[in-house]
């Protein structure tokens, strides 16, 4: 674990400073191209006017040139072509101003360009570089508990640290031959279930958290292994008002006018267990049911009958068709209900029949009921199953 963990801090360690060497170059270059584009556009800006006096100048020398030598032509002519050539140059003379020149800037006006370089540059960022980093031996908070869950793991986190105030959790996973964690869960809760837990196959975790009031998240736990024997829980396919998800965990009561109970695709529910149904809710029905049985009847359009319990949506709960003085609240949409049972045997059992005893807790917003169970028959595993009489109920059973 040491010499896996330090080798993985290397490799973090190299890959970020690589990283950030590429993207400070990146940046300085980015400068240097600003700054040499804004020393072209002074250039080009300031010499323009002096570029134009100086043609203005160099075009009044070659005109005072030119008539300079006109004039001496003039002068060393012939008589008769001396008038005539005198008169030219003399109205040329009158035209062309000699004693003027164009404004020249000031020398104090004309730009002298420098480059401004602050050297406290390098020892901030000096300061900040030799800051920047830590290596760290205990993380603030560990993995405690991996919990099978049909079809998923329930992990349990714990803070390790008295002196941290965590913010936020951070839950990673990977299959182990997978080489990238994905996040699985972010929030405040020291707990959470992970779904679509292939059976039997062995999942890497880790956790890290964030500082009240930090936006960094403290260093990964050391990486556990856990895995499920448990298989998932299923709803059976085919029955015509309900369409179910790619995993068959989740069940949509669709617009078909069909009705029935829709049951799991085997009785995978084992006392000890807890059965978690969650959903998204449609218009009630009091024939609607929640619940748990011990074989499928395909004639019922609910699980209000015997050999079953259930809850309503109303929050009426059911044993062997039976409603009980108590009940709970209606359920609503992303609430949780959830089902526990533990065997409490009367008389002998046999698989030919005998009083066979289950205490159930049926749990719902934060309000439970608790009741016997009496069955002529043992039961290892149960089915459970779901009955809507309006489409637009969704159920997610794990």
């Amino acid at each position: 674990q040491i010499k896996e963990s330090a080798t993985l801090t290397r490799d973090v360690l190299e890959q970020h400073f690589s990283d950030l060497k590429g993207t400070l170059k990146k940046l300085l270059d980015e400068r240097l191209l600003s700054l040499l584009q804004e020393v072209d556009v002074i250039e080009q800006e300031s010499i323009k006017p002096l570029d134009e006096c100086q043609k203005l100048i160099e075009h009044g020398v070659s005109t005072a040139d030119d008539l300079l030598r006109e004039g001496e032509s003039a002068v060393d002519g012939d008589v008769g072509l001396q008038n005539e050539k005198l008169c030219n140059f003399t109205k040329k003379a009158l035209h062309i101003q000699l004693d003027s020149l164009p404004e020249v800037p000031s020398l104090v006006d004309v730009p002298c360009l420098s480059a401004q370089l602050d050297d406290c540059l390098l020892t901030i960022l000096k300061n900040q570089i030799f800051r920047h980093g830590t290596v760290a031996s205990r993380p603030p908070v560990q993995l405690e508990e991996f919990v099978e869950k049909p079809g998923g793991i329930l992990v349990r986190w714990c803070k390790v640290d008295d002196d941290f105030v965590p913010q936020d959790y951070r839950l990673q996973y990977r299959k182990s031959t997978a080489s990238h964690f994905e996040d699985v869960y972010v929030g405040s809760e020291t707990e959470f279930m992970v779904l679509h837990i292939d059976p039997n196959v062995e999942y890497q975790f880790r956790v890290c958290a964030r500082g009240d009031g930090r936006q960094e998240w403290s260093p990964w736990s050391v990486p556990q292994l856990g895995c499920t024997t448990l298989v998932p829980h299923e709803w059976t396919t085919g029955l015509e008002g309900y369409s179910l998800s790619s995993r068959r965990n989740i069940a949509l009561r669709n617009d078909s006018q069909s009705c029935g109970v829709l049951y799991s695709k085997a009785p995978t529910y084992f006392c000890g267990q807890t059965l978690t149904f969650r959903q998204t809710v449609g218009q009630p029905d009091r024939r609607d049911s929640l619940g748990v049985c011990v074989e499928q009847h395909n004639g019922c359009d609910s699980l209000q009958r015997d050999k079953a319990v259930c809850i309503s949506t109303n929050g009426a709960v059911f044993v062997n068709g039976k409603e009980m003085t108590n009940q709970l609240p209606a359920v609503t949409s992303g609430s949780t209900v959830t089902f526990d049972m533990e065997v409490v045997q009367l008389g002998p059992c046999s698989n030919e029949g005998g009083n066979f005893k289950l205490r159930v807790t049926i749990s719902s917003n934060n309000r439970e009921v608790v009741f016997d169970w009496v069955l002529d028959q043992c039961c290892g595993s149960l089915y459970f199953g779901c009955s809507f009489s309006h489409p637009g109920w969704k159920v997610l059973v794990f």
